[in-house]
């Protein structure tokens, strides 16, 4: 055991039990975030806007702050860029990271010098929560990897202008510098595809321990180091990889895939990072969900999906969730975002701690009918169906088919095969049995004869790469929408 493993481990400790200080009082410390959320802003232009001086209580912030989205809040954001100063929180922000916006093109998301440390800490904590129930820190003395966007930042009016991943590969710890892949020069490539061969090629004789980005894009990543290596197995190629970190995507659509390509099972990590925060990491192998950061210098709400799009609707504080409900989650942060909609969906799996699984996206839905079906419904669809079976997938999205050639309408699903069910029908059958005992405005609709059962449609090898590709989304962040509400992403794929 080195001596680097060592230290891990003691300073895995000492972080686990500082979580519990915090965790082990979750309404006391959303309340100490609230207050001093509202204290730093108070002189803000934001602040005086919406009188911050006269709020006392929650009560007092939701009925002085609405609900917003990147659209309301954009008139704010412009003035910062010009340069303007105390405009959502106090100064100016060290950092744009910049997103794609489905609706308002690109999105400018602040980061200021309070919120961003929140960032590094809270990545670094899921890998130390794991040593420290695990006992495993024989990694640390591998390389890591950390499929990220380009590093290269633009300044205007004294504000650096970034992708996430990129912003954050200027705070990589020094003790993890050596470690660390790929070098700088590779990682600021900006073309996807010039940039994965170029990582394949410095990193295919490392001894890689942990590899870590959005499964989509790794999946590409171990693609092309098998045509390299002509073909061997990532855990040959690596063996002493054993652990995988992901965002961004629910993993268990790919994990198939993975162990195949692999040869071996592996250890994994989930986080729930965004721009607009880090949200939450998975803090234990044995339980299901990701760990809510609450003193992280973001005060939550949420609102229960179902009633979001009604008029006024109640927004709910950490001691008022439920588990199984699905919520929209709502943020105020040390950057400035205030009763912010994220986008996302979440679920609470445990009350003691908190503990969520990311559900879907609030505008992320199919509901041609009335059924309102999430991505966490598709994907447990797809989990069940491909049980017990040979079958793996590399992609799928699914769709409405609202005006069929002939027949009732249908919920389409287009899915990317690496080994095809030799029972398409059958395989079909048991997509559609399992969304049936799991949304009964679905089972309605099959039982009524308004919608017909599950059409599986085969999509071409690498037509999910080549769609995002001519979209312009290849790699980084970007990732498939699991599901949507109309044929945007199905026509195209066709």
């Amino acid at each position: 055991m080195s001596i680097k493993s060592v230290a891990a481990k003691l300073f895995a400790k000492r972080i686990y039990h500082k979580t519990l200080a915090w965790a082990n009082k979750p309404i006391e410390t959303q309340e100490t975030v609230f207050k001093s959320l509202i204290k730093n802003a108070k002189e803000t232009q934001f602040g005086k806007d919406h009188h911050f001086d006269s709020i006392k209580t929650v009560l007092d912030f939701q009925k002085h702050v609405p609900i917003r989205d990147y659209e309301d809040l954009k008139p704010y954001i412009d003035k910062i860029k010009t340069g303007e100063e105390n405009i959502l929180w106090k100064g100016k922000p060290l950092y744009f990271a910049k997103t794609s916006g489905t609706t308002s093109g690109a999105k400018y998301i602040p980061l200021t010098k309070e919120s961003m440390p929140f960032h590094i800490e809270a990545a670094r904590n899921a890998i130390l929560h794991y040593i420290h129930e695990t006992r495993n820190a024989d990694f640390v003395d591998g390389k890591m990897i950390f499929l990220q966007g380009s590093p290269i930042l633009t300044e205007k009016h004294g504000i650096n202008f970034g992708r996430l991943s990129g912003i954050v590969a200027h705070f990589v710890p020094k003790y993890l510098q050596k470690n660390r892949m790929p070098s700088w020069e590779t990682n600021c490539i900006e073309d996807w595809d010039t940039k994965v061969n170029a990582i394949v090629g410095e990193t295919i004789k490392e001894d890689m321990s942990v590899i870590s980005g959005i499964p989509s894009w790794v999946q590409m990543y171990f693609e092309r180091l098998q045509e390299k290596s002509g073909g061997k197995k990532i855990g040959e190629i690596f063996k002493n990889f054993n652990l995988f970190i992901y965002g961004g995507v629910n993993y268990e659509p790919y994990r198939a895939k993975f162990e195949q390509m692999i040869g071996r099972k592996v250890d994994s990590i989930e986080l729930f990072p965004a721009s607009e925060g880090f949200f939450a990491y998975q803090d234990s192998q044995k339980e299901k969900g990701m760990l809510l950061l609450l003193n992280s210098g973001i005060f939550y709400e949420f609102i229960k999906a179902d009633e979001f799009f009604i008029e006024n609707p109640k927004r709910y504080t950490i001691g008022e969730v439920e588990k199984g409900v699905n919520y929209a989650l709502i943020i105020s942060t040390n950057a400035g975002l205030w009763g912010y909609n994220i986008g996302d969906t979440v679920q609470f799996t445990s009350l003691a701690p908190y503990r969520l699984i990311v559900s879907g996206r609030i505008k992320h839905y199919i509901s041609a009918f009335g059924e309102h079906v999430i991505a966490n419904e598709v994907e447990k669809a797809m989990k069940e169906a491909t049980a017990d079976t040979n079958i793996v997938i590399n992609e799928f999205t699914v769709a409405p088919q609202i005006t069929p050639s002939s027949g009732l309408p249908y919920h389409e699903w287009l899915i990317e095969f690496e080994n095809e069910p030799e029972n398409f029908d059958a395989f079909a059958e048991a997509i559609d049995n399992a969304m049936r005992k799991q949304n009964i405005y679905y089972d309605d609709l099959i039982t009524g004869n308004v919608l017909r059962k599950v059409v599986v449609t085969k999509v071409s090898k690498n037509g999910f790469q080549e769609y995002m590709k001519s979209q312009g989304k290849l790699g980084g962040q970007n990732k498939i929408p699991r599901l949507s509400n109309d044929r945007k992403i199905a026509d195209n794929l066709k």
